[in-house]
């Protein structure tokens, strides 16, 4: 009777088990968790200081997301100062214009939480110019000196989870680029903080 009794609560035991194992995701050696993916387009509205003037940087940036952490995707921005200066020409003045953009990756903390930190890289090139005023009253404007350079540019940023498909950052950036070769212009004239807010929308 005794043996009964244990076998009975033996094989209890292991259709308990069983039943269980069963309820569980099947795993093999090769089948590993799944990763989610995502992706975002955003816009960016930055404000920095260029050669002493005053600097509004606008731009769009996107990217692919993995497992809601990093993300790989390109920015591309443009700008232009208010900084008048006298050309060669007395009659002419020159504000500095340009652009820069390139490979963007991002690392995002606590993801999940409503309020989180991301830190951005932006490594690539730019241009930049005078953007020459010859006629004042008509606004006749044109380019007749140039430089390209390169540019990398960590920040980081305070991030909101607005919507479900809706984030808001608030960041501090710092640009540095390669010496600036221009008339009057300071050759790290790009170098230096802006700041600045980005909307983004997509699947996070």
């Amino acid at each position: 009777m005794k043996k009964i009794i244990t076998i009975s609560l033996f094989l209890i035991a292991s259709i308990s088990l069983i039943s269980q194992n069963n309820s569980e995701e099947y795993k093999t050696i090769f089948n590993k968790d799944r990763i989610s993916h995502g992706g975002y387009g955003g816009l960016s509205v930055n404000y920095s200081q260029i050669d002493g003037g005053n600097t509004i940087i606008t731009g769009v940036r996107g990217g692919w997301i993995i497992d809601h952490k990093v993300s790989i995707g390109f920015a591309g921005y443009g700008f232009i100062n208010d900084l008048h200066f006298n050309n060669i020409d007395n009659d002419a003045t020159s504000d500095i214009a340009g652009g820069y953009g390139g490979l963007l990756i991002e690392y995002i903390f606590f993801p999940n939480s409503p309020i989180h930190i991301s830190i951005p890289l932006l490594m690539g090139a730019g241009a930049i110019t005078h953007a020459d005023n010859w006629n004042i009253d008509i606004w006749d404007r044109y380019s007749d000196e140039a430089d390209a350079y390169f540019v990398i540019e960590p920040g980081i940023e305070l991030e909101f989870n607005l919507i479900k498909f809706m984030r808001m950052s608030a960041g501090v950036y710092y640009r540095h680029t390669s010496n600036i070769l221009l008339s009057d212009t300071d050759k790290h004239a790009l170098n230096g903080l802006s700041t600045g807010i980005t909307l983004k929308f997509g699947k996070f």
